[in-house]
């Protein structure tokens, strides 16, 4: 065999093994990649404030107090809600059962044209709870794992002013790394706030409408908007269907329609009028990339894995873009054409 089939085979063996071992430590990779993007999304907060002549210890206290008392508000919000909504998932799953046998009647009843009356009962009504429950029970475990999750985002933080002078000691040529290093992690940083933002006002304004409507567990349902925001072109859908489902399950098709078009207005106004503004063009991915991260890293992280997806899939493009050797990977991975450097 020539010798650039064998390291073709090498590499493959080694994403292979790389990719088994991610999927065997997910339960304390995911924690910490949450850590880390968190870390990532604070650090030019406390570079603001170190700037406009903030100590940095107490730049990092702030930035602590305001993030420990948001998990412990929110998380605990969080927390009742998925054990309330686990207990009722009997019942939710009894009334599927219950409209789904109406709808069979009623459409034998009218001999609807093409209906015999069956076609609703190819919904399974158990299969149908356990996808629910999955993934209300992904938000739960990230918050189960809010207490690891902070405190490496401390440590993180402690050791981000070191990594420059640690850099240096250790490279021949720290120069070009820290160059390339500095505009690697400002694309990533750019990328993680602005997203982060506007998935916080995607689930913010989803709670306030859910609330108004008068839907149960509204923070739940805001917090999964919030996560599921982060996936490009679907991870909206993801998230409404479920709150759709169940609302026409509760009170009926009039409020069902008022929370899908509460979810498309919600969405096509930061999908299409704030994200952009601030965004930019040059960090979209390819609707096909989307989907094969979205599947790819959902089997190897579980249900959390989805939120994270698109994060990781632009940290590896991002990446990708700032050496030359690889950037026609990138050109690939992206929505366009890469602007020439």
């Amino acid at each position: 065999m020539s010798s650039t089939g064998t390291r073709v085979l090498l590499v493959l063996a080694s994403l292979v093994i790389v990719i088994a071992g991610l999927k065997a430590a997910s339960t304390i990779i995911v924690p910490l990649l949450m850590a880390l993007f968190i870390a990532i999304i604070t650090t030019p907060f406390m570079l603001w404030l170190t700037g406009k002549g903030a100590p940095t210890w107490a730049a990092l206290g702030l930035i602590l107090l305001v993030l420990a008392s948001f998990i412990l508000t929110v998380g605990s919000l969080i927390s009742s809600s998925v054990d309330q909504f686990s207990t009722l998932l009997p019942a939710y799953e009894n009334k599927l059962r219950t409209t789904i046998t109406l709808l069979s009647d009623w459409a034998a009843r009218h001999q609807l044209t093409g209906f015999t009356g069956t076609e609703f009962t190819v919904v399974d009504p158990k299969a149908a709870a356990r996808i629910i429950g999955v993934l209300v029970g992904s938000v739960g475990r990230i918050v189960s794992d809010s207490l690891l999750i902070f405190f490496t985002v401390v440590f993180l933080l402690v050791e981000a002013s070191t990594i420059p002078a640690k850099i240096r000691a250790i490279l021949s040529d720290p120069d070009t790394t820290l160059k390339r290093l500095s505009e690697f992690l400002s694309a990533v940083k750019e990328y993680l706030v602005i997203k982060s933002i506007t998935s916080l006002i995607t689930g913010v304004v989803v709670t306030a409408w859910l609330f108004f409507l008068g839907v149960d567990f509204a923070v739940l349902w805001g917090s999964i908007a919030f996560f599921m925001n982060f996936v490009p072109y679907v991870g909206s859908i993801i998230a409404a269907v479920p709150v759709v489902f169940l609302a026409f399950l509760d009170a009926g098709v009039q409020d069902a329609l008022l929370v899908a078009a509460g979810y498309v207005a919600i969405n096509l106004v930061v999908g299409n009028l704030i994200e952009p503004r601030f965004m930019g063009r040059g960090l979209g991915l390819s609707t096909l990339v989307v989907f094969v991260s979205l599947i790819f890293w959902g089997w190897v992280f579980g249900p959390v894995g989805m939120f994270l997806s698109a994060p990781l899939t632009m940290l590896v493009k991002i990446a990708l873009e700032s050496d030359p050797k690889n950037r026609w990977i990138a050109v690939l991975l992206s929505s366009g054409t890469l602007r020439k450097q």
